[in-house]
């Protein structure tokens, strides 16, 4: 044999083993960090299921008594004065409703968008309703007769969306849990 072909024959007997230990190497490395991100990756959910979930329970809570604050009744209740004029009593409770919502509104962040638009219709439906029925009365005169005229409308738009908004956080909210 020549000199070239014992050389030949030397590398690869090097080399070969030499290259199996590389890829055994390399895989048991790669599988070990593949494993310590998978961890880190678990870790890190569940840090942030810890401080997401109290966060999205409490909007929830904000948001239904969102809803709460600003149904009919609750209104009245809250804001009606004997000496109190139909326009001034319809505008009290439009600002109310604007201030609930304006202070509530960064709950849309830990809620579905879907609930979300179902809380601004019930809103928007409560402010219609408030429209509509002042439509029906001197704004001049006493408050208690828009009063009247709103509480007795139990079957309104605005209480149907109300409802609707009540269960639909009650359900994402259990979801949850």
């Amino acid at each position: 044999m020549s000199n070239w072909l014992i050389a030949l024959l030397e590398i690869i007997k090097i080399t070969i083993p030499a290259l199996v230990v590389y890829l055994t190497v390399h895989h048991l490395m790669k599988t070990y960090l593949d494993k310590q991100y998978q961890l880190r990756v678990l870790e890190f959910k569940q840090n942030q299921s810890g401080t997401t979930i109290p966060s999205r329970l409490q909007a929830y809570e904000r948001l239904s008594l969102f809803c709460e604050r600003i149904a009919v009744p609750s209104l009245m209740l809250r804001l009606r004065e004997e000496d109190q004029t139909n326009a001034a009593l319809r505008m009290a409770m439009l600002i109310t409703i604007q201030q609930e919502f304006e202070y509530n509104i960064t709950q849309q962040v830990y809620v579905g968008e879907q609930l979300w638009q179902i809380i601004k219709i019930a809103r928007d439906n409560t402010v219609l309703d408030i429209n509509g029925l002042y439509e029906q009365v001197d704004p001049r005169g006493s408050s208690k007769e828009l009063a009247g005229v709103l509480l007795s409308q139990p079957e309104s738009q605005s209480a149907n969306s109300l409802n609707t908004a009540l269960s639909a956080i009650k359900k994402e909210a259990s979801l949850l849990m």
